[in-house]
């Protein structure tokens, strides 16, 4: 399909034994992909066995011999020899720009440790940077807090203050809502039993009141992350550049930043400027809780993103966008924060540690982060102003919360064409499965968080059998006729989409799981693998405003299209986790190649 704007209405013509429209007359493709299985993610789930392609569309989708009328004697064939074809990943949750920073930080890469293991971890860094000595930041990624070894084992500065360094150290948790500092970076930011604890963030503090390093959610460890040197841009824009060959080698063409940075915008928007930007990245910057008392002020400041950085009409090539924003209702439902909002309170024991008796507590974790009226006024002034609101809630209570704002928007702007988004959607009231669907939401999904793992089953004490039974809802919700759409989290979780598509089927973690971790989790069904792939492809596209271009592999639609080794429509569940990408392709033009693929 040529990019001169031409109209895909007239003369269209259906491929025999294909079903599929293409346009008459139209000159030869620049490549033909054949001999193939070929999944479109069209609305009627059209497989086809070629495709061809032009000026970074899709020329054409059918059978093998009504494609080949479109090779020319300039046009690329590519025999598929039986390999999968489908549209690349559209990946509508995820931090990629802190994910490429992360890539050069110290890492301990999501590991189960102990305290001296994760002393331990620390010290080599240290030991490896002592050049840094005394004075410059170690700042520490993906700690998996929540997993640490035995179960309910507790970190503070003095974990720190034992290694040896002068240094101050940030550790931040892999979920993104935990930090722990030692007492030097305590000092450098003048944490004291006096600092108030900053909204919709806590300083986590002893008997006394003294922080104890330990700091929870965004607000809180920024007051030490600000101190870190600023990377220069060169370096944002490598992290840039990292993350966008990381996501192409998972199949992933499009993505959306549900935190972004101006910093990280901007990056981006310089990778793109230079010709080397191979993903379609769209971002989403925040409104923070402490911007609750001036709403229409930060609209504004997300509207002034837009303008500086939108690229307006999507075009074949990948390009920027800047029509979402970002919204923390609560922080995560998992030991030890228990910073999800929850409709009914956390257990707690009431007996002894010998002889424990878990009841309902009176703990509901924090109050959403914005008060209802505030949170509607926001979704309704966003929605005024042509941005998408994208809110993360984590726990039932703030998901009940995004739902009756959501409502409330619903009523403010009828028939406005607005696509909210729920991120995570952990644990869900059943009431509100129904909502989903009755207010158009889509539900981003962490579908790689729905198995047996520390996290999951360290709530079993606090939430309760009923609870577990519908942790990690997705296949409730798909009954429910959710929207579904994937949500990696990257860095949150190492970046493994075919491993969550695997969990969102069979619901089970990794073949070498520990024994406490194997089978599956709770009641809820999983998903089947079609499902998985149109909430990874067709329906993040509709999530970010894009589904007309984007998510299917139609005549007119952009070239974004992976190969694989083997088809995830018929393989077991479990091999799902094994799918290797051999190609990716983004308006076109190839963006990797696995080493043993061969070229055309």
């Amino acid at each position: 399909m040529k990019t001169t704007g031409r109209v895909l209405t007239l003369l269209a013509l259906a491929l025999p034994g294909a079903g599929l429209p293409v346009l008459a007359g139209e000159p030869a493709a620049d490549v033909v992909y054949r001999g193939g299985h070929v999944y479109t993610a069209d609305r009627h789930d059209t497989e086809a066995e070629s495709i061809a392609l032009r000026d970074g569309r899709v020329l054409a989708v059918g059978a093998d011999a009504a494609v080949a009328s479109f090779i020319g004697p300039q046009t690329t064939v590519v025999a598929l020899r039986g390999r999968f074809v489908m549209p690349g990943l559209v990946d509508a949750h995820m931090h990629p720009f802190s994910a490429g920073q992360q890539l050069t930080k110290c890492n301990l890469n999501y590991a189960t440790q102990t305290v001296p293991q994760l002393q331990a971890a620390i010290q080599a860094c240290l030991d490896a940077t002592r050049a840094r000595e005394p004075d410059q930041w170690l700042e520490v990624v993906n700690w998996n807090q929540e997993v640490m070894l035995p179960e309910g084992v507790t970190t503070s500065a003095a974990t720190l203050d034992t290694l040896n360094t002068r240094r101050p150290i940030i550790v931040l948790s892999s979920q993104g809502h935990s930090g722990l500092a030692n007492t030097r970076a305590l000092t450098l930011a003048n944490l004291t039993a006096a600092t108030p604890d900053p909204v919709g963030g806590r300083i986590v503090r002893d008997a006394s009141g003294r922080p104890t390093g330990l700091l929870d959610e965004a607000p809180a460890f920024d007051l030490i992350t600000k101190l870190l040197p600023t990377p220069t841009a060169a370096e944002d824009v490598a992290a840039a550049g990292a993350a966008a060959a990381a996501l192409n080698r998972q199949g992933v063409t499009t993505c959306l930043d549900a935190w972004a940075s101006e910093a990280g915008m901007a990056a981006f928007a310089a990778l793109e400027k230079a010709g080397h930007l191979t993903v379609r990245a769209n971002f989403a910057p925040p409104i923070n809780p402490n911007e609750a008392g001036a709403i229409d002020a930060a609209v504004a400041r997300i509207v002034g993103f837009r303008r500086t950085y939108d690229e307006g009409a999507l075009k074949p090539a990948p390009g920027i966008t800047v029509r979402n924003a970002k919204l923390f209702l609560d922080g995560v439902i998992y030991a030890p924060a228990f910073t999800g909002a929850m409709v009914e309170p956390y257990f707690r024991n009431a007996g002894t540690e010998a002889k424990p008796r878990w009841v309902p507590g009176t703990n509901r974790g924090p109050a959403v982060y914005f008060p209802p009226p505030v949170l509607a006024e926001a979704l309704v002034a966003l929605g005024r102003a042509g941005i998408d609101p994208h809110l993360h809630a984590d726990g039932d209570g703030a998901v009940r919360a995004a739902l009756d704002a959501i409502a409330a928007m619903r009523k403010a702007l009828p028939g406005a064409d607005i696509r909210p988004a729920i991120a995570h959607d952990e644990i869900v009231t059943p009431a509100d499965f129904p909502r989903f669907k009755a207010l158009n939401v889509t539900a981003a999904l962490g579908f790689q968080w729905a198995q047996p793992a520390g996290y999951t089953l360290g709530l079993t004490r606090y939430f309760g059998p009923a609870r577990m039974k519908i942790l990690e809802p997705a296949g409730l919700l798909a009954r429910a006729g959710a929207r579904l759409s994937l949500g990696s989290d990257w860095p949150v979780d190492p970046l493994d989409e075919w491993f969550a598509f695997k969990v969102a089927v069979t619901r089970t973690g990794p073949d070498d799981a520990a024994p406490a971790f194997r089978g599956r989790l709770g009641d809820d069904p999983g998903l089947p693998a079609r499902s998985v792939l149109r909430a990874a492809t067709i329906d993040a596209a509709y999530q970010l405003h894009a589904d007309d271009v984007l998510g299917s592999l139609e005549a007119g639609k952009f070239a974004d299209l992976i190969i694989l080794d083997r088809n995830p429509l018929t393989i077991p569940g479990p091999e799902l986790a094994r799918v290797r990408v051999l190609e990716t392709v983004v308006g076109g033009q190839v963006v990797y190649r696995a080493d043993d693929a061969a070229p055309p």
